[in-house]
This record gives structure tokens, sequence and C-alpha cells, in this order.
């Protein structure tokens, strides 16, 4: 892949970290049970990011009203890539988007105080006939990140950045298969 659109995360080699913000309600029900449950939905399009940063931009750093918990999602890299295969870009033929059962988007990278970078990060909307495989056959593990995240935040805003980012997870390029890379950058 191009390193403008290079997949970045934190990966082994059996799972990858994916990011999610949820409200409070959503996040403690799905920690206590080790997987989502409702309240989470069943019923809409889920979209998970490898990008720690991206999500920080999203959610304010945790800040966003109904996005005050972050959680660190690990899921298999089988998975990941079965997401992947199925997907479609969001740029492609409106009427191939709705069909699909897995979207892909590229937007800017963000920087620890959410300046957009001048390279992209993957966003992977799994589409609700695969939000069951989703939380009961890719997810391996949830963490909560919110105390880390809102630690970092604190010194990012109090000038410390250098100290915030030794809390941020690891990201490293990811070594997709070149047909999936056909599939999900085609764009780029």
């Amino acid at each position: 892949m191009t390193s403008q659109y290079q997949i970045r995360a934190d990966y082994d080699a059996r799972t990858i970290v994916v990011y999610q913000a949820y409200a409070p309600a959503i996040a403690d029900a799905a920690l206590r049970a080790g997987r989502f449950v409702a309240p989470f939905s069943f019923h809409r399009m889920t979209w998970i990011k490898p990008s720690f940063m991206w999500l920080m931009h999203r959610s304010n750093w945790a800040r966003k009203p109904g996005q005050e918990r972050v959680l660190a999602v690990r899921i298999t890299r089988e998975g990941w890539e079965e997401a992947l295969s199925q997907a479609v870009l969001t740029t492609a033929d409106p009427a191939a988007v709705a069909q699909a059962p897995v979207h892909v988007q590229w937007d800017p990278e963000r920087s620890p105080r959410g300046a957009a970078l001048n390279h992209y990060s993957i966003q992977v909307g799994i589409g609700r006939h695969l939000i069951r495989t989703f939380t009961d056959d890719w997810i391996v593990s949830l963490t909560d990140l919110t105390p880390q995240v809102r630690r970092a935040s604190t010194l990012i805003q109090t000038g410390h950045a250098t100290k915030a980012q030794r809390m941020f997870p690891a990201a490293r390029a990811y070594p997709m298969p070149r047909t999936l890379e056909d599939t999900v950058c085609r764009a780029g």
C-alpha cells in the first residue's frame, strides 16, 4: 500500500486492535460480559478504527456525548481480513455501497491536537448482517482505555505532549495481502 493509505495498527501474529468509543452504559455492559451485549445495537453498522489518534479526534478524547468511554477491541486478524474482503469503499457507486456488508473509508490521520496529517487512516463499518460474527466470533478481548485517554488528554492540554505520546498504543504498518490492498485502497 502507498504510505499515504497504509493501515497502521497495534497487532500481533493472531490479532489486531481496533478502537471504538461508547456511552458508559454500552461500555460497562460489554466489559462485564467480555463481549458486546445490549444496550449495544445489533441492528446498525458499527465502525471500527485501528487508529487510536483518529478515534481520539472523533471522540474528542472521550468527551463527546455518547462517546465518553474508549475501548480497545482486540479481534482476530482472520476476522479483520474477512471484513476487508467484503468491503466496498464509501466512494464507490452508491448502489454498491448500499448493498455492501462492510464499508471502508479513508480519512486524514490526526495529530494529538487534532490537526489533519498528510496520510490517511482507515475506518471500517461492519454492517448489521455481520455484527453477530464480529461480536461473537472475531472479538478476543475488550479493554477499557478511558483512564489512560483522560490522563493523556490532560497531559496534552497542559503542554506535556511528549509524556502523553508515551501512553499511546503502539502502531505499525499492517501487512496486507495484495488482494485486500486492491479492495480497500482502489482510490488511493
